[in-house]
């Protein structure tokens, strides 16, 4: 989670002109549906004896139309395949529309895959010149942006080795460095920064401050929602190939989580596995449904700090089983452990279970901050010297929170309810 400076008033747009804009743009692909072929059922090809499949058109963008100004920071969001990097690749020019129109005006850097533009077996110092000529930089500017690439990028000490030898981390470092000292009018930037430190994170968003004060626009692909929320003047949901919705980042954030988070417990409840996170155990216990509840028991999927959420958990006991364990966790964005409790550690013995059933987790006070979560739900077998996992859902829900207006704490994940004071020391 990019843990930015937050911006209290977004920026006003500069001007009225569209630096990006796309017109109906539909994309999609040929598909073949087939297996390695054998021997025979090659011979059997050339000579005409078998007629191969057909291929299928799959479709990414279905007559997408949307517009980016001058100087604004344009957030996409949308599940993995919706559509999001296709759409960056159509605007850098990487691949072209089946239909439709993309316009692109000004000069254009990108982020869309680490690595990408350098070459493995050039040193950092060489692949700043090859990244910087592909970015149509001459080699007079690049001679003297240099000093200045390795310096935002940390890597003095490293500029001489072969990249092959860089971590992931410095990869980005290095290719961020050399994006935006480009100068670029447009940069488009694919979830790269995820890989970052905290500390360069902010490096990396304080500079792109500075691009949007001298005009540049911005197009941001994340699954991080706060970062969208917090950074983007704008937002756009891709889903299904098309715009879900557009317009003011807490609205489309909001909408996207309500509409992601719904969709999910749809899928537990209809008994299919999720998709987010994995899910182990022997299958003696099996939970079959998760609910989020308000203080009136109503299913939601945003809650506030402060005020109540119940959780249940449904399962169904293939036979009867003594004593089982349940338990619940919070994880943040990332995957990092928050808090997590179970029955046994609270001291609710449960019993013999057998059948259907569910089980009650209740907190008072919800005490996350703002944001985005990850949730845990098991079941296990405590009896033995080791636990024994009967179903384990891990990280497979999401919660989201968000502060009510009493609130106006912004940092960390926790609300830690204190009190200040000062005094004046007399002399």
């Amino acid at each position: 989670m990019l843990q930015s400076v937050r911006r209290p008033v977004r920026r006003q747009r500069r001007d009225l002109t569209h630096t990006v804009c796309f017109e109906n743009v539909t994309k999609c692909f040929n598909v073949r549906h087939e297996g390695p072929l054998s021997f025979q059922s090659l011979l059997m090809n050339i000579l005409h004896l078998r007629v191969r499949q057909p291929r299928q058109r799959h479709y990414v963008l279905r007559d997408v139309s949307f517009a980016v100004e001058r100087g604004e920071m344009l957030g996409i969001v949308g599940v993995n395949g919706a559509g999001k990097s296709t759409a960056l690749k159509l605007i850098s020019r990487i691949i072209e529309p089946t239909s439709g129109k993309v316009e692109v005006n000004g000069r254009l850097s990108a982020l869309l895959e680490l690595g990408a533009g350098f070459h493995p077996d050039l040193t950092g110092r060489e692949n700043i010149y090859l990244n910087g000529s592909i970015l149509g930089m001459s080699r007079q500017e690049i001679r003297r942006k240099f000093d200045d690439v390795v310096r935002f990028s940390d890597l003095e000490s490293s500029i001489d080795i072969p990249v092959r030898f860089y971590s992931s981390g410095m990869y980005m470092r290095l290719g961020f460095s050399v994006a935006i000292h480009a100068d670029p009018e447009i940069l488009l930037v694919d979830e790269v920064l995820a890989v970052g430190d905290h500390a360069f994170q902010l490096k990396c968003l304080r500079k792109s401050d500075e691009l949007r004060d001298r005009g540049a626009t911005i197009l941001f692909v994340s699954h991080d929602m706060d970062a969208v929320r917090e950074l983007c003047d704008r937002a756009v949901w891709l889903d299904g190939g098309g715009v879900r919705a557009e317009g003011d980042p807490d609205d489309v954030v909001s909408q996207y989580l309500r509409g992601f988070a719904d969709g999910e417990l749809d899928e537990v409840r209809r008994g299919r596995k999720l998709t987010r996170g994995q899910r182990w155990g022997s299958g003696e216990i099996e939970i079959t449904g998760v609910r989020f509840l308000d203080a009136e028991g109503q299913a939601q999927a945003c809650f506030v700090t402060g005020e109540p959420l119940q959780v249940e958990m449904h399962y169904v006991a293939h036979k009867r089983i003594e004593n089982p364990v349940f338990g619940m966790a919070f994880h943040s964005a990332e995957g990092a452990w928050i808090n997590g409790s179970n029955t046994n550690t609270s001291g609710h013995h449960v019993g013999a279970v057998e059948g259907e059933g569910t089980i009650t987790y209740t907190l008072d006070s919800l005490p996350l901050l703002e944001g985005t979560y990850l949730f845990s739900a098991v079941a296990y077998d405590f009896g033995g010297d080791v636990p024994l996992a009967y179903d384990h859902w891990d990280k497979a829900f999401l919660v989201q929170v968000r502060c009510g207006s009493e609130i106006k704490e912004t940092l960390g994940m926790i609300y830690m309810p204190c009190r200040w004071e000062h005094r004046r020391s007399s002399r």
